[in-house]
């Protein structure tokens, strides 16, 4: 279509093959399963510390690195994951995660403290951070043109619906087995799922190469970039715990570690090796402006769940099931959003992803207003409709961006690409509950407990890193039409 991104064909296989892999939508429903247990993890323990809390007599900070450590290790292994995925297999990289996440899950079950609850989501957030990328490269790798775009619009479904659901699935499991036991339900639900996906992996995911040329893994270039993301999060994810302004010095010697990185990236470059990042990606317009949209919507998409499940249920004294019912509208819309714009994303491009954003601004101030107008117990009728509204919007934004970000990616570099926008998202996701937990637990305090007022001003927050983000999408449109219109004017 004229002035739009078109997703391109590209290669299925890492080998160049012409033909489909046969299996490739059966290859696919694995790796959606697995992508829904890793990401569920991110919102569905949210519900479960009071009940943590309880069972384990966990304190505030042991609380918060039960969600911040998850997220922080997560975001640790995405590059080097997806790095070492496209050099020696992604089947194997992608079982070897399953297995590791199982493991951690029932550690996380059975722990008989509050440490060893810590230690073993840190290990989960690990195995997720090898599993993630392999997601995506398997996509681009499996499938071309428009059947590359339903399957990011189906992978967007399950990123949807596996965030919004944790709550309603968590506060469910806690009510069958009680607040004291419940929360451990929460990760024991996770064994049968891995259990079940792992010999269907081994079955159905393509084979590594065996002609593959071996690459080494710039091991400097990891650590650089490990030690930077780890300096970069930190901070974000302690925010509230980690009391003083000393934490922010971690602010700049992250940027000196992320400086050296690409440092160091084109000398090894320059020396004829291959490097972690081929900092290429960065001269194509699709994947920078793709990369820098995601990273601020998550940093607006994100802190919705936090602050609105801990206004309804602080503020309201709505339960963990009352709380996850009331997401499950988001939840609905963003499955219906993803899977519509992964079938018609090759036609509208970026544009499709711009009027998705619109309808996410349109359903956060939606949102706010309904809070306004209806206090108290009325409030998750009331927020029905806008929640509706950003999750189909949401839907639009997530799946049709990914594969246009990834649309113009080698095949031999899908892992890592991939994984480098998985830790934009990261961080997003960290700066936004940074600053929208501050502004909630900041208008908490100086209202003396007016949980609505702090709602509505921390999405207001939230809404304008999404806003920031529908301006470099309409940009995007714009350039991309006037590119268009002067190679079509061209003689």
């Amino acid at each position: 279509m004229a002035g739009t991104q078109q997703v391109s064909d590209g290669h299925a296989r890492d080998g160049g093959e012409d033909q489909p892999d046969p299996r490739r939508w059966k290859a696919l429903a694995v790796c959606l399963v697995g992508g829904f247990m890793v990401l569920l993890d991110v919102s569905i323990v949210n519900v479960a510390l009071p009940s943590i809390r309880d069972g384990l007599q966990a304190s505030e900070s042991e609380l918060q690195w039960v969600v911040s450590g998850y997220a922080l290790t997560f975001g640790l292994l995405l590059v080097p994951a997806g790095r070492v995925g496209d050099v020696r297999g992604r089947r194997t990289m992608f079982i070897t995660a399953l297995a590791l996440f199982s493991l951690a899950s029932l550690a996380c079950g059975l722990a008989p403290t509050s440490l060893t609850l810590v230690i073993a989501r840190l290990v989960q957030g690990l195995a997720g951070g090898l599993l993630t990328p392999q997601i995506s490269a398997l996509i681009q790798q499996l499938f071309r043109g428009r059947e590359r775009g339903t399957a990011f619009g189906l992978f967007g479904t399950v990123i949807g619906v596996s965030t919004a659901v944790g709550p309603l699935l968590g506060g469910a499991l806690i009510a069958v087995f009680g607040p004291d036991q419940g929360w451990r339900w929460v990760f024991f639900i996770n064994l049968p799922i891995g259990l079940a996906a792992i010999p269907l992996a081994w079955r159905l995911l393509p084979e590594p190469d065996p002609s593959r040329e071996r690459h080494d893994y710039d091991p400097l270039g990891v650590v650089l970039l490990g030690a930077g993301i780890v300096a970069l999060l930190l901070p974000l994810v302690q925010e509230r715990q980690w009391q003083g302004s000393a934490k922010w010095l971690l602010i700049p010697l992250a940027l000196l570690l992320l400086a050296a990185f690409v440092a160091w990236e084109i000398r090894y470059a320059r020396r004829g090796r291959e490097p972690l990042v081929d900092l290429v990606l960065f001269r194509l317009r699709s994947w920078s402006f793709g990369a820098a949209m995601i990273t601020l919507f998550f940093a607006g998409f994100t802190p919705l769940f936090f602050v609105f499940t801990l206004f309804l249920q602080t503020g309201l004294g709505y339960s963990a099931l009352e709380a996850g019912l009331a997401i499950t509208p988001f939840a609905v819309g963003s499955a219906v959003g993803a899977a519509f714009g992964g079938r018609i994303v090759h036609r509208f491009g970026r544009a499709l992803v711009a009027s998705g954003l619109l309808l996410v601004v349109i359903g956060f101030v939606g949102a706010v207003v309904a809070v306004w107008l209806v206090p108290e117990r009325g409030t998750g009728w009331a927020t029905l409709a806008p929640l509706l509204i950003g999750g189909l919007g949401a839907g639009l934004v997530i799946s049709p961006n990914q594969a246009l970000t990834l649309s113009q990616v080698p095949v031999a570099r899908a892992g890592t690409a991939g994984g480098l926008l998985q830790v934009g998202q990261r961080i997003g996701a960290a700066v936004g509950i940074a600053a929208v937990g501050s502004v909630f637990f900041a208008r908490v305090a100086a209202t003396d407990g007016d949980f609505a007022s702090a709602f509505d001003h921390g999405m207001l927050v939230a809404t304008g890193f999404v806003v920031a983000a529908l301006v470099i999408a309409v940009v995007d449109v714009v350039v991309d039409r006037r590119v268009h219109r002067r190679g079509t004017e061209a003689p």
